[in-house]
């Protein structure tokens, strides 16, 4: 098979759950415990830092991936959901793994995956680990897919666990309220391994605290001791002061989100805790890794503005929380009129994230081709009901389209909803 024929091979034999939802969720690790020991525990052959969190867990693994290729290391990283290109997913130094490797590894376990019958995910979390272990990288800074306890990554014994935030997300699969969905990302917490805690939050902060006594490991909640305030954004960089224990400076950092500042404690404690368990990282490399992180690490999607008069912005932030931290950073612009170019997915209750939009913006109903995807149509029927009005035209491209040739130059067009409706903008 060539690349395109192993890629529709897998989408279609393996269910993925970003496509069709609940289906493709496993409740436990057995098929991930048989892949790695199948392929020869490649887990085990490098060293690994595993974030998870509801928010920001993917800024923060870019971030650190930088910091570290900074640093001189030869650093894997590995995300999902990917954008635009599957190879985004698997990256070793910033660069995606190669097709032909993507090739390679199917041909060579393909019968093995047609007798277990993976998911996709545990596809793809197989092919990283034996891809980073062939790379013979240094280290690898793994993000959690969904909840942490029975995702597919949790089978790493890493250097360092990093939990970023909770919010409600996902709640079918990993509870309804904060501290149940707390306890499931507490769940990569491994027996004496040091855990990062980005955002203290007086709910979850028992849960965590009862884990490591169970687990002997060390906790810091990270914006105890890292006190950051963004203090100046330029087009293309945030100017962040940060103060710990006394001592007070400047990073500047290529991602424009304000919430940025909820992940910046928890990526600067988690270099303290690699540099007490002896990675050398000076802080020049810090400092330059945080400035490169999207030309490093290739992370897009993370407030990213696509253009100019109108300006127009796009965030993959979803979820309550998420969209809370945009509709805030909003706020801080100067425009006219602001335009929301939206699309959701179906398997989510989306009543709260609508009830926050403004009804004075100006809606464009779009939809994801995936069949996750809720409707256009049948979002703007949900969406009346809290008061947005808008057009319906399911392809985001063509929205944007129409926003640009109606909005004004002083307007404000922000695209978003749904990480897949930001991954189908040509414009990315």
């Amino acid at each position: 098979m060539n690349y395109q024929e192993t890629l529709d091979y897998l989408f279609n034999a393996l269910p993925m759950f970003q496509r069709v939802g609940a289906s493709a969720f496993k409740t436990d690790l057995s098929n991930t415990i048989a892949l790695s020991a199948h392929l020869g525990h490649p887990e085990r052959k490098f060293k690994s830092i595993h974030v998870a969190g509801t928010n920001g867990k993917g800024s923060t693994s870019h971030a650190l991936a930088s910091i570290l290729q900074s640093s001189g290391y030869k650093t894997g990283l590995y995300t999902s959901p990917h954008l635009k290109s599957f190879t985004e997913r698997i990256r070793v130094n910033g660069n995606e793994i190669p097709e032909d490797k993507v090739i390679q590894f199917v041909a060579e376990n393909k019968s093995f995956l047609e007798e277990l019958k993976p998911s996709f995910f545990e596809m793809t979390v197989g092919m990283a680990f034996w891809y980073f272990a062939e790379a013979k990288v240094d280290i690898a800074v793994i993000e959690v897919g969904m909840g942490g306890k029975f995702d597919s990554t949790n089978v790493i014994l890493p250097e360092i666990s990093i939990v970023t935030n909770i919010g409600y997300d996902h709640m079918q699969f990993l509870g309804n309220t904060l501290p149940l969905i707390a306890g499931e990302k507490a769940g990569i917490i491994k027996q004496g391994v040091p855990v990062v805690i980005s955002q203290t939050q007086e709910e979850t902060k028992q849960v965590f605290l009862a884990k490591v006594e169970n687990t002997s490991s060390p906790i810091v909640f990270a914006d105890q001791k890292w006190k950051v305030k963004k203090i100046q954004e330029s087009k293309g960089a945030a100017t962040y002061q940060v103060n710990s224990k006394g001592k007070e400076f400047r990073v500047n950092i290529d991602l424009l989100g304000n919430y940025q500042r909820f992940n910046l404690p928890g990526i600067l404690e988690a270099v303290d805790q690699l540099r007490l368990g002896g990675w050398e990282i000076s802080d020049s490399q810090i400092v330059e890794g945080l400035s490169k992180i999207s030309k490093q690490t290739g992370l897009k999607g993370r407030w990213q503005i696509l253009g100019e008069s109108p300006t127009v912005i796009c965030d993959t932030g979803h979820n309550e929380s998420g969209i809370s931290q945009i509709l805030d950073q909003l706020k801080t612009y100067k425009y006219s009129d602001l335009w929301f170019i939206i699309g959701m997915v179906q398997d989510k209750d989306i009543s709260k994230v609508l009830s926050m939009l403004p009804n004075s913006a100006k809606y464009i109903f779009c939809e994801a081709t995936i069949p996750r995807a809720l409707k256009a149509s049948q979002l703007a029927i949900q969406a009346k009901t809290f008061g947005l009005i808008g057009e319906i035209i399911p392809d985001v491209n063509l929205a944007l389209t129409f926003a640009r040739k109606n909005a004004g130059k002083d307007d404000l067009i922000f695209i978003g909803g749904s990480t897949f409706v930001v991954a189908e903008i040509e414009d990315l």
